[in-house]
Order: C-alpha cells, then sequence, then structure tokens
C-alpha cells in the first residue's frame, strides 16, 4: 500500500471507513463530490476544515482502490 498520511481508519469514526485526518469527512465523499462537477475550490468553501493536499490524497487513494487487475480467461 503507499503512503496515504491524510487517509485515517478509526472503528469509532464513520464506522471505519477511510476519512481524512480523523474528521468525519470520508474520502469516497471527496471523490463523489468531483464526480458530480464540485471543484477543490468548491469543496474548500464547503469543507474549511479541508486543506487541498486532503482532497489531492483522497483522490489518489481513491484511484490506488481502483487499481485492481482483472485477469480474462
Amino acid at each position: 500500500m503507499l503512503e496515504f498520511d491524510r487517509i485515517t481508519f478509526d472503528p469509532n469514526i464513520m464506522q471505519g471507513q477511510a476519512c481524512i485526518r480523523g474528521m468525519r469527512i470520508t474520502a469516497s465523499l471527496i471523490i463523489n463530490l468531483i464526480a458530480h462537477g464540485k471543484t477543490t475550490s468548491d469543496i474548500l468553501d464547503e469543507y474549511p476544515s479541508l486543506e487541498n493536499e486532503d482532497i489531492t490524497q483522497a483522490l489518489e487513494y481513491g484511484a490506488w482502490l481502483a487499481r485492481d487487475e482483472v485477469h480474462v480467461g
């Protein structure tokens, strides 16, 4: 696994989902917001506790998860 120093996992926060720096903001929320047209600036305005690096790392984490290899027949 790559080093994701801003992605945290705590069973007591958001049921152990990948969160940003121990906050109740999940990586999947950030990825979903971007997928639906929000810009980094929009997200930072809406969630002032986030930093640009948090958004970048959430996207990197999502890309890392999606790199699954599929072996066809």
